[in-house]
C-alpha cells in the first residue's frame, strides 16, 4: 500500500465578512492546492480545538481577528501546546500573535516602528503630530481604533491602550515571507484604498528592513506579514508584524508567483511535519 498522506486540519472562518477581501476565496484556492500532496479537512476555528487530535497538523489561516472569539482561541492555543499539536503558524510568534506587546518592545529597542506608547509618562517622546492613533493592545483589523487630537492624550485611559502619532506616509507596503524566505511584496498606492493592491519591487533596503523583523519573531515554520508605511522622508516604518493569520491577497498576484508561493507552502508544512 502507498504511505498515508498527512492529514492537515485547515481552519478558516469562510463567512467572515472582510472589508476589501474575500477570505474564502482564498482558502478555497489554498486547500486546493494543498490538496494535491496533503489530506485536507476544514473547520471553523469554534471547532479547531475539539478536532486537531485526529490531524497531524493545524494550519491556521483565514481565521478572522481572535478578539471576536478570545476564549476558544486561548484554550486551543493551550490545549495545542499542552498535546505538542503541530500548529502552522507556530504558536511561538511574538507579533500580532502575542497582542501589540510588540509595537512597544520594538520602540524601545530602535527598530524602525511607528513610536508607540502606552503610558501618560511617555507621551512627551511621541512625534508631534496633528492626531494620534489610539488602539487596544488586543485589537485587530482596525477593531476600536480612533483618532485623537494631543490634548485628549492625558485624559484616556491607560492600561489596554497604544498611543502613535498618525503618520501622513506615501503609502503601504506589505512583505509576504514562508518561513524567512521573502515571497512577494504589494503595495497600496493610494492611501485612501488600502486594499487596492499593485505588486511592488522591493528595494535591497526594502528587503533588509522587513527580513529585520521576521529575523526578531524566529518562526521557524509559518507565513508572515510585513505591513509598512512609507514616511514622507521616505523611511520604511512598521505598522504591524501579522504572524497569526495575514491574509495574502494571491489574487492580485500573476499565477506563476502564486504557484511559486504554494510550493513554498508545502515544502514549509513539509519541514513542520518532519520536524
Amino acid at each position: 500500500m502507498p504511505p498515508a498522506r498527512p492529514r492537515v486540519l485547515y481552519v478558516s472562518d469562510l463567512a467572515y465578512p472582510a472589508r476589501g477581501r474575500r477570505y474564502c476565496d482564498e482558502d478555497i484556492f489554498l486547500t486546493a492546492r494543498l490538496r494535491e500532496e496533503f489530506d485536507i479537512a476544514l473547520c471553523h476555528p469554534l471547532d479547531a480545538a475539539a478536532l486537531m487530535d485526529g490531524f497531524d497538523a493545524v494550519v491556521v489561516r483565514n481565521s478572522g481577528p481572535v478578539l471576536n472569539y478570545q476564549g476558544a482561541y486561548d484554550a486551543f492555543r493551550e490545549q495545542a501546546l499542552a498535546r505538542g499539536i503541530r500548529v502552522y503558524n507556530e504558536l511561538s510568534g511574538k507579533g500580532d500573535m502575542a497582542g501589540k506587546q510588540y509595537l512597544l518592545d520594538l520602540t524601545a529597542a530602535g527598530y524602525p516602528v511607528i513610536p508607540t506608547v502606552d503610558r501618560v509618562a511617555d507621551l512627551a517622546g511621541l512625534p508631534e503630530a496633528d492626531t494620534y492613533a489610539v488602539k487596544p493592545k488586543l485589537g485587530a483589523d482596525s477593531i476600536g481604533l480612533e483618532f485623537v487630537p494631543r490634548e485628549r492624550l492625558p485624559e484616556l485611559a491607560y492600561g489596554d491602550i497604544l498611543v502613535q502619532p498618525r503618520i501622513d506616509f506615501r503609502y503601504e507596503v506589505s512583505f509576504y515571507f514562508v518561513d524567512d524566505t521573502l515571497q512577494y511584496a504589494l503595495h497600496a498606492p493610494r492611501p485612501a484604498e488600502r486594499w487596492a493592491l499593485e505588486p511592488y519591487e522591493p528595494t535591497d533596503e526594502d528587503r533588509e528592513f522587513a527580513r529585520r523583523f521576521v529575523d526578531w519573531n524566529a518562526i521557524a515554520h509559518g507565513i508572515q506579514r510585513v505591513d509598512a508605511c512609507r514616511a514622507p522622508n521616505g523611511e520604511l516604518l512598521l505598522v504591524e508584524l501579522e504572524d497569526l493569520n495575514p491574509y495574502l491577497s494571491l489574487d492580485v498576484l500573476p499565477a506563476d508567483a502564486r504557484d511559486s508561493f504554494v510550493a513554498s507552502m508545502k515544502t514549509s508544512l513539509r519541514g513542520l511535519l518532519e520536524r
